[in-house]
């Protein structure tokens, strides 16, 4: 790629980035003075334009690190310009969220900004004590951590670490776009999460394709382009489907679309979405084959990259003028809204639904965007593994297939159904819940074998970066694998995470804090797919224990499991009572009965998942010791059964010596 298209295309994207948000403040009306508290016009434009920065260069920091974990040399030129370019973002992050932290102090307050000793202790307080300040202080702190480990990372494993890390920055973000106890909080977060990310993927991997050009070949660069134009793949279909899903959380109706500036400045950022999408499917069926045939393809490919960009900017710069402009539908929560709110409302942030009925498990929905797309995402992948072992020629087993799909089906249905709709005011529901999650679901995955599927259907790489497979096999032969996978180990996770969350304050911040909610999720997912897989599973793992002790290891764990629903359904004071407690139902059982029958939950529906692994283990031990003994018929036919004669000939001997040895 030529040096001016890689001068010109990053100072394209900043510039058009600051224009685009300078519009939409207009358009929207986020730049006019405001009637109380205004804080002048420099306070007023520089909030979003900070905003704008730290998502720029967050953007940049995520989408070079993935770029760098995904497609490039395990060491090199390449690896270290992406290395470069991703600890220069990292950098500007920090410098950009600390002028945020200080912008958006003076815009909360309309003071101005000043060196004396009370402005300091009064902008220590927002710091430290309200949530805003809090999040933009961790903020500063993630990016000072990236910025060290961009800086100091040699190894690909600690460029994973970093990335994770970069990841994180996020959190804090999607925690400032909708407010907290707000109604529809948990599926804004989740929404936000996943464009923000989505957008990373997509322009800080295109930012890293043009450092990166500097360094390789025009046939390198084809290959890492293929590479990042997966990624941007699943990326456009996240920022697409999230985009949606938030303006509909924020707009009401039709005529808020087209009548409000808020409305008005979605459908613009809505356009520019769409033109990347378009630039992406040019990329994919156009100009990549052409990277590496001439020069003139590659100058081409760097011409296209720019207007990308641009247009990207123009995305950015509206994205950070929304984040000013007043939504249609208040966001504000409801315990702060004035109006009368029942219980319930005040402590979720949600009106409490309808009672529950039988037809209510199929009626009732809360969709989740995030778990929407893990489902979805997952199938893709999977069948898209089937589909290319058998274009070779190779067989899948099908029920291996329905297995997969079925367990993200369940997961699809937990995360989204009734059981969401209602976990969070019975505590029945929540248990139901549970059980789904760390024992039904993992159970269903783990016999879909999707490590085997992996290993089979994608191809190893020859050019010294890691993909998929090498990623997993290096995770696989890793001394954590090889501890957590323990039988032991895994059977203790299972069972000991039951009584830690149930009977520690984990219950209260699962329920309270999203963050809290969507680590209980991923956690009892996991802890019950390792132990499902330490028992009947098909894949490799690093150390698999005999069928006997697996069984004993299996009855202990049912004899913990049903103590613990007995334990629980002979209690007499509530858990977590100011929670599920408080909630103001008219309908259902009282709290006290209803978690006694979320403890017949666990003790009767949770032992059936237990009680198939039990069976599953019996039958593999049954079929292992058949094929051992077929194994050992092969063998004796093949020496024409040169052992067993062997044997009986030392019999015959041995008897012989007894004999002559007893003669008188």
């Amino acid at each position: 790629m030529p040096r001016s298209l890689r001068v010109f295309a990053p100072a394209t994207l900043i510039i058009v980035s600051v224009i685009a948000c300078f519009v939409g403040m207009q358009v929207g009306g986020a730049g006019a003075p405001r009637p109380m508290l205004d804080p002048g016009d420099v306070v007023r434009y520089a909030v979003p334009l900070a905003r704008m920065l730290v998502n720029l260069s967050g953007g940049v920091l995520i989408g070079s690190l993935l770029l760098a974990v995904w497609a490039l040399k395990g060491e090199g030129a390449e690896l270290r310009a992406v290395l470069d370019l991703a600890a220069g973002a990292a950098a500007t992050l920090t410098a950009a969220s600390t002028a945020a932290f200080v912008f958006m102090y003076l815009d909360m307050t309309g003071q101005d900004f000043s060196f004396d000793e009370s402005f300091g202790a009064s902008l220590a307080q927002f710091a430290t004590e309200i949530d805003l300040g809090r999040l933009w202080v961790l903020m500063m702190l993630l990016g000072a951590i990236s910025t060290v480990m961009c800086f100091a990372v040699q190894d690909r494993r600690w460029v994973l670490a970093a990335f994770v890390v970069s990841v994180l920055t996020l959190f804090p973000l999607a925690q400032q776009g909708h407010a907290q106890g707000a109604a529809g909080h948990a599926q804004a977060v989740n929404t936000l999460f996943i464009h923000m990310l989505g957008a990373a993927v997509w322009i800080g991997g295109l930012v890293a394709l043009i450092v990166v050009s500097r360094v390789v070949d025009r046939q390198r660069i084809q290959i890492i382009t293929e590479r990042y134009s997966f990624l941007a793949l699943f990326a456009f279909i996240a920022v697409a489907l999230s985009g949606i899903v938030s303006a509909m959380l924020r707009i009401g109706t039709m005529e808020d679309l087209f009548g409000t500036g808020y409305g008005l400045v979605v459908m613009l950022k809505t356009g520019a979405i769409v033109a990347l999408g378009i630039f992406g499917a040019v990329h994919r069926l156009i100009m990549i084959p052409k990277i590496g045939a001439s020069d003139r393809g590659m100058r081409a490919f760097g011409q296209v990259v720019v207007v990308e960009l641009a247009v990207m900017g123009i995305a950015s710069g509206l994205a950070a003028a929304l984040g000013r402009t007043q939504t249609p539908v208040p966001i504000e929560a409801a315990s702060e809204s004035g109006g009368a709110i029942g219980p319930a409302e005040w402590l979720t942030g949600d009106p409490l639904p309808p009672e529950l009925t039988p037809m209510g498990y199929i009626t009732g929905w809360k969709f989740d965007l995030l778990w929407t797309l893990v489902p979805l995402f997952g199938a893709v992948l999977y069948l898209a593994g089937v589909w290319v072992l058998r274009k070779r020629g190779d067989k899948w087993p099908v029920g291996r297939t329905i297995s997969w799909l079925l367990g993200l089906a369940v997961l699809f249905y937990t995360t989204n159904g009734a059981l969401n709709l209602y976990e969070r005011y019975l505590f029945s529901v929540h248990m139901l819940g549970h059980m789904m999650l760390t024992m039904l679901i993992p159970l269903l995955l783990v016999l879909a074998g999707p490590v085997t599927l992996l290993l089979r259907a994608v191809p190893k790489r020859h050019d010294g970066s890691w993909g998929a497979r090498e990623w997993v096999m290096w995770a696989i032969h890793t001394p954590w694998s090889k501890f957590i996978t323990n039988p032991v180990v895994a059977a203790v996770i299972f069972a000991g995470s039951l009584w830690v969350f149930y009977f520690s304050p984990i219950l209260g911040w699962a329920m309270r804090e999203h963050l809290g909610h969507q680590w209980m999720i991923i956690h009892f997912l996991i802890s019950g797919y390792l132990f499902a897989l330490a028992m009947v599973g098909i894949d490799p793992v690093p150390y698999r224990s005999s069928y006997p002790i697996r069984l004993v290891i299996l009855f202990a764990t049912m004899a913990s499991h049903a103590f613990f629903g007995v334990t629980i359904m002979s209690m007499n004071t509530m858990m977590l009572p100011e929670w599920f407690g408080a909630m103001g139902r008219t309908w259902g059982l009282p709290p006290l009965e209803d978690q006694s029958q979320g403890g017949s939950i666990a003790w009767g529906i949770g032992e059936l998942p237990t009680l198939a692994l039990a069976v599953a283990v019996a039958i593999l031990w049954m079929r292992d010791d058949d094929r051992v003994q077929k194994r050992k018929d092969r063998a004796a036919d093949r020496s024409g059964e040169a052992e067993l004669l062997a044997y009986n000939e030392m019999l015959q001997k041995q008897a012989a010596r007894d004999e002559k040895i007893t003669r008188p």
